[in-house]
């Protein structure tokens, strides 16, 4: 089986999933078909994509708000499943789950307030976002809050913290001697997931953290805000859930389904669950908090785009010294139910044509509160996804950016995805001969050194996690981008606020919705050729190439600490033999599918299962260190940014910081066991590649 994924919220996504479904069960003129036509099929699949139907999909499920859990998503669910029946699928059903969601108070709405001496309110934040133009009279529309946050109403200084990273603590801490503990910190958006700067925020001690959208990260150079640009306006905040998961999907069932039989922990013992408030706020609210701030003059680095100083704190300036920062945090957490939309069409070979495979498509509940719609799924049915999928695409996020292709995926995944990119056009003006591999080629200059372009490790912070990460799918995502060189704001400004509408991407982002097809075009063609052809379209040579990669890498970064490694006897020989053994058995593998009787379904079936298995091999059932969800040995979001994807995890967070162990030996000791995982498993995975005894 072959899935594909989109969001009930994402409707670019649910578009592509549309398309794909109806194209693949329209009749065929004979009952003939074969394999050799496939091509011919693939060539009229792309074709049939067209951004006028991109452009009436995306108009119809942005209309009203659809927070998960409201009765508005649930009648977008049953329309999605409707339109999939019309469309041809063999089945369509809504999967219910009951999970843990958040809401705002709405009769007593979050805030933050400067208070004086006697406790009265001197400066009080927004309540919520100017509503952007057409969508005055809206109602339902969310304010900005931070999913999970604990309540409660902090009051204290305030203390600065730049991204709110690991090394910003450690800086504030080491170098400037600032303790945060007992304090309410600020921290600007950007650099990393906001999770994490929650969950470095308690670890330092703080009471309660608030989030901001700097300009410097969220407003492009020479771009208006919103209505008359993409930027982001100075009332705009960034919603989100700021838990710290580590891939537990819903916090109060880790590891199981959230079905009505599942035991549930108490809200006290859920996973990730931060215990501090949390709350976003816009530029303007950010500068009033700022603007009065006492302390020492921060880094450059630490400086963003606002007219204020920056200043660390703690607390204010002499004039201002006896006002303090209070959080008012009322947000509710309660087990609520959600949908998840799962269709199918039944792979086979006769009558007719169909794909060779089955294809699942799935529009994922509750994405936004943690991945909770696709992880619940993924529980719920993970032995047969274990013994019977393929490979995953992703559908979410279709265009953070206007200047061209970025594709983030398993190694296995690489060369497919340029060999298809080749086929289909650039939709940019002016390259309209030339293909969209060579478009994003030219494009992708930060690595013009590369014989192709740069496609991306997988990290986190989409509904592949689940099963790439914890179950050992192949998986892979596309979307259409920035440019990295240039455009040094975080994500797209507008991301996660009221002002992320289809307008935006209707004036600014993709006026002829090309781009938007380009990307559709990749996702669709991925899953056809997946779950068509007869041998499955995965590399192994190209996996043995990024490990090897991947491991000159993490030896250099061990090797930046020479004496220790002498001393504490750390050796990366294991971990090279371990890649090279896999070298040499990939190499075999792909020569022994010269020779391939194709004409035999024993031998084609074996090798499929030998591909389709390799990423399986990875899979640690004990996983990483403190993460037990997170179980890919090669590839995992990082430790301290959940949004990047990190190679060799567990030796990496073992090195991360260890200069500053306090027991050094332990921690090198720890260095060496996560080598011997790495090299044990990449060996084991070697072993799968060769010839069934």
């Amino acid at each position: 089986m072959v899935l594909i994924s989109c969001l009930t919220a994402c409707t670019v996504c649910v578009h592509m999933c549309l398309s794909v479904a109806g194209w693949f069960v329209k009749p065929t003129n004979s009952n003939t078909a074969n394999n050799s036509d496939s091509s011919k099929y693939l060539r009229e699949f792309l074709d049939e994509m067209q951004p006028d139907k991109i452009r009436e999909h995306l108009r119809k499920f942005t209309r009203l708000p659809h927070l998960a859990g409201t009765e508005q998503n649930l009648r977008y669910a049953e329309q999605i499943r409707q339109e999939w029946l019309q469309f041809g699928l063999d089945s369509v059903e809504l999967v219910p789950y009951d999970v843990l969601l958040s809401y705002p108070n709405k009769s007593q709405p979050n805030y933050i307030t400067i208070v004086d001496q006697l406790g009265n309110e001197v400066f009080n934040t927004s309540l919520a976002e100017p509503p952007p133009e057409g969508y005055e009279d809206v109602s339902d529309i969310v304010p900005p809050y931070s999913a999970f946050s604990a309540k409660g109403q902090p009051e204290g200084d305030l203390v600065y913290v730049n991204y709110g990273r690991t090394e910003d603590f450690f800086q504030l801490e080491r170098e400037m001697g600032i303790n945060v503990t007992g304090k309410i910190v600020i921290v600007r958006y950007g650099k990393i997931f906001r999770g994490n700067k929650v969950k470095n925020a308690i670890l330092a001690g703080a009471k309660g953290i608030i989030m901001f959208s700097d300009p410097a990260d969220y407003c492009a150079i020479g771009v208006q805000p919103y209505p008359d640009g993409w930027n982001l306006p100075s009332g705009g905040a960034q919603r989100g859930n700021v838990l710290n998961l580590n891939g537990a999907g819903d916090p109060l069932t880790p590891g199981y389904p959230a079905k009505e039989y599942t035991y549930r922990f108490s809200l006290e013992d859920g996973v990730g669950l931060p215990k501090i408030p949390v709350h976003p706020i816009g530029y303007l609210d950010a500068f009033h908090l700022l603007k009065n701030m006492g302390g020492e003059i921060p880094p450059n680095n630490w400086k963003g785009a606002l007219n204020v100083s920056y200043r660390i704190g703690p607390g204010f300036t002499d004039d201002f010294k006896i006002q303090k920062v209070r959080m008012n945090i009322h947000t509710d957490n309660r087990v609520t139910r959600i949908y998840n939309v799962i269709g199918r069409i039944r792979g086979a070979l006769e009558p007719g044509w169909r794909p060779r495979r089955t294809i699942i498509f799935a529009s994922w509940d509750a994405e936004e509160f943690g991945l909770l719609g696709s992880t619940e799924w993924a529980e719920d049915n993970a032995k047969l996804l274990q013994e019977r999928a393929v490979a995953y695409i992703n559908a979410d996020s279709a265009i953070e950016g206007m200047y061209t292709l970025r594709v983030d995926c398993t190694p296995s995944l690489h060369t497919l995805v340029y060999d298809l990119t080749k086929q289909l056009p650039s939709p940019e003006e002016g390259e309209e001969e030339i293909s969209l591999y060579d478009s994003w080629h030219k494009r992708d200059n930060w690595t013009n050194d590369r014989d192709a372009p740069r496609i991306s490790k997988l990290g986190s912070g989409s509904d592949f996690e689940a099963y790439f990460i914890r179950l050992g799918i192949a998986a892979g995502r596309a979307r259409y981008t920035k440019n990295k060189q240039t455009e040094r704001y975080s994500s797209y400004p507008v991301y996660h606020s009221v002002y992320e509408t289809f307008e935006i991407v209707e004036k600014f982002y993709d006026p002829s919705f090309k781009r938007l097809r380009a990307v559709a075009q990749v996702r669709g063609g991925l899953i056809f050729l997946l779950a068509d052809s007869q041998l499955l379209p995965l590399d192994v040579n190209q996996y043995a190439d990024s490990l090897r990669k991947y491991t000159q890498s993490i030896a250099q970064l061990a090797q930046k600490h020479p004496e220790e490694m002498e001393t504490y006897k750390v050796s990366f020989d294991a971990l090279f033999s371990a890649v090279e053994n896999f070298t040499v058995a990939s190499r075999d593998f792909h020569e022994r599918l010269h020779t391939l009787n194709r004409e035999d379904p024993l031998q084609v079936r074996i090798v499929n299962d030998q591909l389709m298995y390799l990423e399986r091999a990875f899979i640690d059932p004990l996983g990483l260190p403190g993460r037990p969800f997170y179980r890919h040995v090669i590839f995992a979001p990082s430790s301290h940014n959940k949004y990047v994807g990190e190679s060799f995890p567990g030796i990496y967070d073992a090195l991360f910081d260890i200069n500053d162990s306090a027991y050094p030996q332990k921690a090198w000791e720890e260095v060496k066991h996560q080598i011997s995982i790495a090299a044990f498993t990449i060996h084991a995975a070697a072993m799968t590649l060769t010839p069934p005894a």
